[in-house]
């Protein structure tokens, strides 16, 4: 499917792998709507091409107006891609207790129903376009994780949600084959991202250490590469794409 003169969604759009994808998608001639979080969306770098909007992927009603924003450009939205998350830890029963319910809740919420929103929502608006030669009429790219396989301690939460995103493929690409719709969804491993921006070289470098190879954390170029690779190869669908650098997430000891 191509990219070009087409209109495409990203969410967590401001930052990270959201941000790589938006800012990989625009050069490619989409006209890309980046969703985030209003104090995100306040501090995003201008781009060509991106237009930030300002939603929460857990409300309809402000998703739904994402949606419409992106359908109403003028361009046909044929490309969704799901950024948007968060990875707080905490172990099932710690020194202050039992995991908080509504912690895991949030993880979630956030992960794995806000991904549910932004594509049932999106899948509908994309629909509603005019199929190309091939029957197509777009893709959607999830966010899972190598943690919804080899989950290590105090993700418990994370890795319950990107488990869920995970098996939720395979049957979404079912439901949306009759309208023409691909879903595919992308398992990162460890990623220089801003969540690891708090953590020391010396800590990175043991990170990087463990990849077989290549020899370094991953980037968000990385993944929005292979993003890009997913829209374009029209027989992907319904799978899950570990991009980790052959790492698998050993018990530590």
């Amino acid at each position: 499917m191509q990219i070009t003169d087409t209109a495409a969604i990203v969410t967590g759009g401001a930052s990270g792998l959201g941000a790589a994808t938006a800012r990989a998608l625009a050069g490619r001639g989409a006209q890309v709507f980046a969703v985030d979080l209003p104090d995100a969306v306040g501090k995003a770098p201008v781009v060509d091409g991106v237009t930030y909007t300002a939603a929460d992927v857990t409300d309809a009603e402000q998703v739904q107006t994402a949606v419409e924003q992106a359908a109403g450009a003028g361009k046909p939205l044929r490309i969704v891609v799901n950024c948007a998350g968060i990875g707080p830890s905490a172990r099932i029963v710690g020194r202050q207790g039992p995991h908080d319910i509504d912690l895991f809740r949030k993880v979630i919420e956030v992960n794995l129903v806000g991904t549910f929103n932004v594509l049932r929502l999106a899948a509908a608006a994309i629909r509603e376009t005019e199929a190309d030669q091939q029957g197509q009429r777009g893709v959607v790219i999830n966010t899972a994780s190598v943690a919804a396989f080899d989950g290590q301690i105090g993700q418990a939460a994370y890795a319950a949600s990107k488990g869920g995103v995970a098996s939720l493929t395979l049957p979404a690409a079912r439901d949306l084959s009759s309208a023409g719709i691909r879903v595919m969804t992308i398992a990162p491993g460890i990623v220089d991202t801003p969540m690891l921006a708090t953590v020391s070289e010396e800590f990175r470098q043991g990170l990087a250490d463990g990849v077989p190879f290549p020899k370094r954390l991953g980037t968000p170029e990385d993944y929005a590469q292979l993003a890009l690779n997913i829209v374009e190869h029209d027989y992907l669908n319904g799978e899950v794409i570990r991009m980790d650098g052959a790492l698998r997430m050993n018990y530590p000891r």
